[in-house]
């Protein structure tokens, strides 16, 4: 692998001799631009607009429109001689904390390795970070040009993370929704249901770019003279959503279904103040029967003692008349 700089990482009073490497790369299907008609490719040319010739590459500088017209002219030699003190140097300005740093000023990533005896003290500043979690802010002059980067531990390897400037970052204001827009707590609550359900830690091997997959079936059919398999069919266009608790509740039960977990979990805790409400009904009958029972016992007894007294006032009547006869 190429590497795109050399310098060293300037730590206190201790050098660190780096060079540095491109980190990531974006992979996508390469199109050339072609003629539809006849499949011919179309090239452009670099003309000059003063006497119209076509102009090499290498003999193209940069150049600056001044306000008065005239055109300032930096060639390569220029670029590379800016009196930049950052131009071979990476050096550290500040340690903050890893969490401060919005990833929004984020631009380009790189690997830092270690050029000649420099081993031990970038294993130092390494193990240093990682142990405080810290990241160091520095400034680097990357590809002709100054820049806020981060330098942090990754792995075994320290990471240089090109920043954006603070000017160029725009703002976001204009995005946020009407400060009067409200939800309820419930809403609230169903919605961290839904975030804890895909809860879970980050692996990038999970995921993968399915539009370039698509791309390459569709060049290996037409290589092969194939046709393509339609897709499945699109879910259809979802309207305005009008219950929002509804769609986050098929939300919930949607995300457990597909992780073969069991539906409606959030549903009850969301609603166990609902199903409380229809048990306290049962426990009122029960209550009701309870007196009924009671009441039925006091007739039963009621009945006995009035049949017990009936049958000795007969005995009573009949142990009369037979004194008489005698």
């Amino acid at each position: 692998m190429q590497a795109i700089w050399k310098g060293s990482v300037s730590f206190g009073l201790v050098t660190i001799p780096v060079k540095v490497y491109a980190a990531t790369q974006e992979k996508d299907v390469a199109f050339r631009q072609v003629h539809a008609a006849d499949g011919g490719r179309i090239r452009y040319r670099r003309i000059c607009e003063a006497d119209g010739e076509e102009v090499a590459y290498s003999d193209i500088a940069k150049g600056y429109e001044l306000p008065d017209g005239e055109m300032a002219i930096l060639t390569a030699d220029d670029m590379a001689d800016l009196p930049l003190p950052t131009r071979h140097v990476v050096e550290v300005l500040e340690f903050v904390p890893a969490e401060e740093i919005d990833p929004i000023y984020v631009s380009r990533s790189y690997y830092l390795q270690a050029d000649g005896p420099a081993a031990k003290p970038y294993v130092l500043l390494r193990d240093a970070l990682r142990r405080t979690g810290q990241t160091a802010l520095v400034k680097v002059a990357l590809r002709n040009r100054e820049a806020l980067a981060m330098l942090r531990p990754k792995d075994d390897v320290l990471v240089l993370q090109t920043m954006l400037w603070p000017d160029e970052v725009r703002d976001a204001s204009f995005a946020a929704p009407p400060s009067e827009v409200e939800v309820r707590p419930q809403e609230v609550a169903m919605a961290e249901s839904y975030i804890q359900t895909l809860e879970t830690s980050f692996d990038p091997e999970r995921y993968h770019d399915e539009y370039r997959a698509a791309l390459e079936v569709v060049l290996e059919a037409k290589a092969t003279g194939h046709e393509v398999e339609a897709p499945a069919a699109a879910a259809p266009a979802r309207g305005e959503v009008v219950d929002l608790m509804a769609a986050l509740q098929a939300s919930v039960d949607e995300a457990r279904r597909q992780r073969g977990e069991s539906t409606g979990g959030a549903g009850r805790a969301a609603g166990s103040g609902a199903k409380s409400a229809k048990k306290a009904p049962a426990k009122k009958t029960a209550a009701k029967k309870a007196p009924a029972k009671k009441a039925a016992a006091k007739k039963t007894t009621t009945k006995k003692a009035a049949a017990k007294k009936t049958s000795a006032k007969t005995a009573k009547t009949a142990k009369t008349p037979a004194r008489k006869s005698a």
